[in-house]
C-alpha cells in the first residue's frame, strides 16, 4: 500500500499483522498433511493445535471446541445448518426457529438450513440496540408448557458498520431463561473490545481472520461447551475439525490467524485507547467542516474504531470515489458482493430515512492507523464538503 495513501476501511479488511505474517511464511517453509500420521504431518498437525489453543484464549473458550473454516459465511451457514440442537440433561432437541437481528450480517439474514417461513427479525431501536422486550414476548409466545422455547436466536456482537455494541450478555439472560440458543457474530468485536465466550453466556460465536490481522479465507465457530450441537456439517468428506468441517485444513491460513488473534487481545487496552484518540480528532475535524453532519449509532457503547456518518445532499457513491481518488480508502455505510454501493439495511433497520441512508461513510480505523492518516481524511473531507456545499449554493 503507497505510504501517501490513507487506510480507513479496516472493518473491511485490515492489514496482515507482524506476527501473523512471519507465522505464515514459517509454516511455508514446511510440509506436511495434517491428517498423516507420519512426523511431517504430526508436526502441521501441531502447528493447527497451537493455533487452535491461541484462538480459544483470545475469547475465553476451550481448544477442543474451536472449528476452522473458510471465514465467517461458512461459519454461519454451518452453525445454522439445518437447525442446530440444544442438547440439554434430556438430549439433544432441534430448534424449529431462527429469531436474527434485524442489522446482522446478510450471511446470517439469510438463515443457513432455516426455511423463510422459520425466520423472523428481531427490530432494533433508533440507536441500532436489540428490542430485548421484543424478543422476551416472542420467546415467551414460542415456548412450550413448560418454558421452553425451541429456538436460535443470533444477535452480533458489533455491528461493522455503526460500530454499535449489543447488550449480548442481557439477550443470552433472556435466551437461557427459555432454553434457547444464542449465536453471536464476534467478527467486528474481537481486538476492539473483550471477547469472553463463558462470561457472556453465548452458545456459539463466529470469527473471520481477516477483521483482526489475519489472512483472508479462514474464520472459526467456537462452541461454548455442549450447549449446542451442529446437527448436519455443510461439508462432509474425510472428517476433518472434530467431523464438524471435511477438507484438508488451511494450515497456512489456520496458523496466522492464531498468531493474529494471539497478537490482537495482548495490544487490545493500548490500542483501544489510541484508537478512541484518534476517532475523536476524526469527528472533531468533520464537525468543524460540516456542523450539520449526522452520526449514526454513536451511543456510548460503541467501539473505539468506527465512525458512520452522513452530510446531508452528500451521496455516498460519489464521495466513497472522491476519497479515493484524493488517496483515502472508505466505505459506503454497507459493502455489497458486486461492489457496487447501495443503501445500508442496517440504516433502514433503525429507522434512517432513505435520503440520509444513501448519504452513509464508514470510516474505520485499524492498528495502522496514524495520525497522519487522520489529518489526510479530515483534510479530503473538508474539500468533499466544500465541494458539495458549492453545488448546493
Amino acid at each position: 500500500m503507497p505510504a501517501e495513501r490513507a487506510y480507513l476501511d479496516h472493518n473491511a479488511t485490515t492489514p496482515l499483522r507482524p506476527a501473523a505474517a512471519q507465522a505464515m511464511i514459517r509454516a511455508l517453509e514446511t510440509c506436511g498433511n495434517p491428517s498423516s500420521i507420519h512426523a511431517e504431518g504430526r508436526a502441521a498437525r501441531a502447528a493447527i493445535d497451537k493455533a487452535r489453543a491461541q484462538v480459544a484464549a483470545a475469547v475465553g473458550g476451550e481448544a477442543k471446541n474451536v472449528i476452522f473454516t473458510s471465514g465467517a459465511t461458512e461459519a454461519f451457514n454451518t452453525v445454522l445448518r439445518h437447525s442446530p440442537a440444544i442438547v440439554s440433561a434430556s438430549g439433544a432437541k432441534r430448534t424449529n426457529r431462527l429469531l436474527v437481528l434485524a442489522t446482522e450480517h446478510s450471511a446470517v439474514l439469510r438463515g443457513g438450513g432455516f426455511a423463510d417461513d422459520a425466520i423472523e427479525q428481531i427490530p432494533v431501536t433508533v440507536g441500532g440496540h436489540v428490542d430485548l422486550a421484543w424478543l422476551e414476548q416472542r420467546l415467551v409466545a414460542l415456548s412450550d408448557a413448560n418454558g421452553f422455547a425451541p429456538v436460535t436466536v443470533a444477535i452480533q456482537y458489533v455491528n461493522s458498520e455503526t460500530g454499535v455494541i449489543q447488550p449480548v450478555l442481557e439477550a443470552s439472560r433472556l435466551t437461557d431463561r427459555f432454553g434457547a440458543l444464542l449465536v453471536c457474530d464476534a467478527v467486528a468485536a474481537l481486538g476492539k473490545i473483550p471477547v469472553k465466550l463463558a462470561e457472556l453466556n453465548i452458545d456459539a460465536l463466529v470469527l473471520s481472520a481477516h477483521k483482526f490481522g489475519g489472512p483472508v479465507g479462514v474464520g472459526a465457530i467456537v462452541l461454548n461447551g455442549s450447549t449446542m450441537q451442529i446437527v448436519e456439517p455443510l461439508l462432509r468428506g474425510g472428517g476433518q475439525e472434530m467431523r464438524q468441517r471435511s477438507g484438508t485444513e488451511n494450515s497456512i491460513g489456520i496458523i496466522g490467524m492464531g498468531a493474529a488473534a494471539e497478537t490482537a487481545v495482548q495490544e487490545i487496552a493500548i490500542e483501544s485507547a489510541r484508537l478512541l484518540q484518534l476517532r475523536e480528532k476524526l469527528l472533531q475535524g468533520f464537525y468543524s467542516q460540516r456542523s450539520d453532519m449526522l452520526v449514526f449509532g454513536d451511543t456510548a457503547s460503541h467501539v473505539p474504531n468506527t465512525i458512520n456518518i452522513a452530510v446531508p445532499g452528500l451521496k455516498a457513491e460519489t464521495a466513497v470515489i472522491n476519497f479515493d481518488l484524493a488517496g483515502v480508502a472508505i466505505s459506503a455505510g454497507a459493502a455489497c458482493s458486486s461492489g457496487k454501493v447501495k443503501r445500508s439495511h442496517v440504516l433502514d433497520a433503525m429507522g434512517v430515512a432513505p435520503e440520509l441512508a444513501d448519504c452513509a461513510l464508514r470510516f474505520s480505523l485499524g492498528w495502522t492507523t496514524t495520525q497522519a492518516d487522520i489529518d489526510k481524511a479530515i483534510g479530503v473531507f473538508a474539500k468533499v464538503a466544500a465541494a458539495r456545499r458549492s453545488i448546493a449554493a
